[in-house]
C-alpha cells in the first residue's frame, strides 16, 4: 500500500458519517445517533527495502440527538463496562487503604506492649 492509498483510506474513514449515524424516525420522534471517533496513522520508509504504513480508527457510542415536537435534546450513551470497571477500581483502592490502616494499627499495638 502506498502513501496515497493510505491517505485516501484515512479520508474515507474520518468522515461525518463515522460520527453521526443515519437518522431514525419513529412515533413522531427523530433520533440521530452519534459516536466518538479517534484515528491515527503512520508510515515510514526503509530505503531500498521499501516502507510501510498503517491506519486505525476506533469508534465508541457517545449518545444521540433526540428531536421531538420541535425540541432537540441530547441523550448521552451509558458505558456500563466503564462504570463497572471504575467501581471495581474504587473498591480495590478502598480495600488496600483499609488493609494498610489495619496493619499500621496492629504494628503500633505490638510496639506499645
Amino acid at each position: 500500500m502506498n502513501v496515497d492509498e493510505m491517505l485516501s483510506g484515512a479520508r474515507d474513514a474520518m468522515t461525518v458519517k463515522r460520527v453521526y449515524g443515519d437518522p431514525i424516525e419513529r412515533d413522531g420522534m427523530l433520533v440521530i445517533p452519534a459516536a466518538k471517533v479517534i484515528g491515527g496513522g503512520g508510515g515510514g520508509g526503509g530505503g531500498a527495502e521499501g516502507g510501510g504504513a498503517g491506519f486505525a480508527v476506533r469508534a465508541t457510542p457517545a449518545g444521540a440527538w433526540i428531536i421531538r415536537d420541535g425540541t432537540v435534546s441530547w441523550e448521552p450513551a451509558v458505558d456500563a463496562t466503564r462504570i463497572a470497571t471504575t467501581g471495581m477500581l474504587v473498591a480495590i483502592v478502598f480495600l488496600w487503604t483499609i488493609r494498610s490502616i489495619a496493619k499500621a494499627q496492629a504494628k503500633a499495638k505490638m510496639a506499645g506492649r
